[in-house]
């Protein structure tokens, strides 16, 4: 039987929506840092659950860090320069504040190492939008500093709480499609065609590796483990980023695993799980899969769906709840030695593209 490398569901967990939602403890006061796409959508989340506080939100722009906090009725709001009077960056303040106990980072990645070191030294539980840091070197500073302190940090894969990904973890692991052989992912779309969007940025850690590869890679992970050896291809912009990558995954077993990224055209942004007996095909993205098409034999087949609250991110904001409602200091299902390893790969990947960021070079860890 294949066994999942990954621990599936965690206590709390169902695919419908009220126990998601219901409170399971004193409720926690929330600071997010950045008000860009991915914060709107993980705030309105973040919002939905009955435990959970809007305490304050920072942005480097006044007028945003307003807007902001009154969309979505947060209590304070912080900006570079103000309001308190310091001159600190918005994120200082923000951390600073006594009311917050938790803080969610959302910026771009080159930002997250400073940003969550910053949170856990002021005392704050951090979850941190991925990819975790730049380096693996970033990582490890970063879980070592959490676990001095005694302090929550999680990656935000919020792919990895999904119904749908939820789902396909148990069948896997219940050897309903037999020895897992190879897995086939990609996930991508035409990114817009301005050299100035983060995407693009070296100093920001632009590319589609850091930015969205964790997806696929997700479901070879899951199905086949830390792979032997990883062989990375893909074709590089003008600034130095990739636009597209291919990761082989070899295993010792013989099994592989394809997964392709990509910035620069649409694509069927599907996962498929292949066994010895059977295959698992995502319906939907592949990063939050609406549904599974199960395939056993030559005849068996059937189609599963999925239903869940907002967006989906509601799953991820529970885990960190409990987590540290109950006074635990990382998840089981999202580990800091996972967060640590796939950065460890894709260091390695990076090297194979040619792909170098500023953060390469940093002497403070």
């Amino acid at each position: 039987m294949t066994t999942s490398r990954f621990v599936g569901r965690p206590d709390w967990y169902t695919s419908f929506n009220p126990e998601t939602l219901a409170a399971t403890g004193t409720p926690l006061r929330w600071g997010v840092v950045s008000t860009g796409n991915i914060a709107h959508t993980v705030t309105a989340d973040l919002a939905l659950l009955a435990d959970a506080v809007l305490q304050a939100v920072s942005s480097r722009s006044a007028a945003n860090a307003a807007a902001f906090a009154t969309r979505f009725g947060f209590a304070s709001h912080y900006y570079d320069g103000g309001p308190t009077g310091s001159g600190a960056p918005g994120y200082v303040q923000l951390v600073q504040d006594p009311d917050v106990d938790v803080v969610y980072i959302a910026t771009p990645h080159a930002q997250h190492y400073d940003i969550a070191k910053a949170a856990l030294e002021a005392g704050k539980h951090v979850l941190c939008e991925k990819a975790l840091t730049i380096t693996a070197a970033e990582a490890r500073a970063l879980i070592a500093l959490a676990r001095a302190r005694k302090l929550f940090l999680m990656e935000a894969v919020w792919a990895r709480f999904v119904p749908g990904f939820q789902r396909a973890l148990e069948v896997i692991g219940s050897g309903e499609i037999g020895e897992v052989r190879w897995v086939r992912a990609d996930l991508g779309f035409p990114a817009p065609a301005d050299d100035s969007a983060r995407i693009w940025a070296r100093a920001d850690g632009g590319g589609a590796l850091l930015d969205i590869t964790v997806y696929p890679l997700l479901w070879a992970w899951a199905a086949l483990g830390r792979p032997a050896t990883v062989s990375a291809t893909g074709a590089l912009t003008a600034l130095g980023v990739d636009s597209q990558n291919t990761l082989t995954l070899s295993y010792p077993s013989g099994a592989q695993a394809q997964l392709i990224s990509y910035l620069s055209s649409h694509g069927p942004r599907v996962a498929t799980v292949s066994g010895t007996l059977g295959f698992i095909e995502t319906v939907g993205s592949v990063n939050n899969p609406k549904g599974l098409r199960v395939s056993v034999g030559w005849d068996g087949e059937r189609t599963e769906t999925f239903e869940y609250p907002g967006s989906g991110y509601t799953y991820q904001l529970r885990e960190v709840t409990r987590c540290i409602q109950g006074g635990l200091t990382e998840s089981a299902t999202m580990p800091l030695e996972d967060s640590v390893a796939i950065m460890e790969l894709f260091d390695g990947a990076r090297r194979q593209l040619g792909v170098s960021y500023p953060n390469d070079s940093r002497t403070d860890l």
